[in-house]
Formats: structure tokens, C-alpha cells, sequence
């Protein structure tokens, strides 16, 4: 039985539909464990459990501060991208809140000449020295190549190295980051529906990753405690 500080916080995920799961014909095999009934035709997710894994995750994040590690947030899905963005940006975090680059972690060489390329034409004084280089024609193609890396590389133009981490929400739609990140071995701290597979986390928070309420509040506490790490 939950008491306290665990009854509100078991009250604040069941507030943002966070126990809603996936209908059960779509339910990954390794997430029997988690789900606890059905409500007409959704599964129905055990939140004492997720707040186990969310307090499990908070602790690793906390930890990964604390290291000067680098995590990577990732969730290009149109619902939740905004939200995996700002998140990051919270905590002075890389992102990648769009459709996956593939490479970005299993090529990371080839990834870094292209965020140099566009370090390199959005330096202060770049718009003069290229003028001075090529002609007009050559310019627009120029302008065009930024606007192109802008799109690709945004919200990983900070990254040095590859990350040693990453947070995913929904690692079914972002299977192909999961898998570059698990074959690096990687670890990821994700949050996941019943659709997943939660085998693909070494953190994972067995939550509706759907929903935009339930998202922002784990993300905002993912966040937290990494802040907490970082000032320690």
C-alpha cells in the first residue's frame, strides 16, 4: 500500500492518464508483467510499477550528471516532439525531437563533418568570407546546403562525441535509434506503452507515451533530477 509523498505521486501520473495502455492486439509479450486489467479495450498499466521505474530512472539520470555524461533525448513523434525539445533545452540537453538521422550514432564520423560544415557556415563572419569566394549562383546553392544541415542537425550541433546516453519516449517509433544506441551499447532510459518492447531499455518506464500530459511530467522529472546531479 502507497502512503505519502507515493499516494500524490501515484495520484499525479493517474491524473494524466498515465495507466492508459495500448489495446490489448497490440500488447510486446515482455509488458505482461506491468499491466494490470483492461478498461473496455485498453490495457490498464500498474503504476506502482512505473513509479518503481521512474524512481530507478531518476536515480540513473541523476548519476549521469553527476559523470559530465552527455544525454541524447529523443522523440520525433508529432504529438510529443515540442515537448522532448523543450526538455532538453531545460537542461542544456541534445536532441532530436524529428525523424531519426540515421547514423547519428552507428557513423557518428561521418555525422560530426556535416554539424562542422554547418559550424563552419554559420560562423559570425561567414556570410562575408563566402561572399568574397563565389559567385552568386554558387551562394544560393550555399544557402540552400545550410538550411538543409539546419533541418537534419538540429538540436545536435552541440554534440562532440557520441552520447552516453539516451532518453526515448516511445522506443517502438524510435526503433531505429534504439537500435544504433543498443548495438553501441548505449544505455536508454525510455518511456514506453505496452506496445513496446521493454527489453530495448536498461530504464524503462512502462507509461502512455501518447499522452502529452503524462510525457511532460516524467520528462520534467527526468529533468529534475538531472539538475540535481549536475549541482551536487
Amino acid at each position: 500500500m502507497t502512503t505519502g509523498p507515493q499516494t500524490a505521486e501515484l495520484k499525479r501520473l493517474f491524473d494524466t492518464g498515465a495507466h492508459f495502455a495500448q489495446v490489448k492486439s497490440r500488447r510486446h509479450p515482455s509488458m505482461k508483467p506491468f499491466l494490470v486489467g483492461t478498461k473496455g479495450r485498453q490495457e490498464i498499466i500498474d503504476l506502482v510499477k512505473t513509479m518503481e521505474q521512474l524512481e530507478a530512472a531518476k536515480a540513473a539520470m541523476e548519476a549521469l550528471a553527476k559523470e559530465g555524461k552527455t544525454i541524447l533525448f529523443v522523440g520525433g513523434k508529432v504529438e510529443i516532439a515540442a515537448l522532448v525539445k523543450k526538455a532538453a533545452e531545460d537542461i542544456s540537453a541534445p536532441y532530436v525531437a524529428a525523424r531519426w538521422l540515421g547514423g547519428t550514432i552507428s557513423n557518428w564520423s561521418e555525422i560530426k563533418k556535416r554539424v562542422d560544415r554547418l559550424a563552419e557556415l554559420s560562423a559570425p563572419d561567414a556570410d562575408n568570407t563566402l561572399a568574397k569566394q563565389h559567385t552568386k549562383l554558387e551562394l544560393v546553392m550555399i544557402g540552400r546546403e545550410k538550411k538543409r544541415l539546419e533541418t537534419r542537425l538540429d538540436g545536435i550541433t552541440t554534440m562532440t562525441k557520441k552520447p552516453d546516453a539516451l532518453l526515448v519516449v516511445d522506443t517502438k517509433h524510435e526503433k531505429h535509434a534504439v537500435k544504433e544506441a543498443n548495438e553501441a551499447g548505449i544505455p536508454i532510459i525510455a518511456i514506453m506503452s505496452s506496445d513496446c518492447d521493454v527489453r530495448q531499455a536498461a530504464y524503462p518506464i512502462v507509461a502512455n507515451d501518447t499522452s502529452r500530459e503524462t510525457v511532460k511530467l516524467i520528462l520534467a522529472e527526468l529533468g529534475a533530477a538531472f539538475q540535481k546531479g549536475q549541482t551536487a
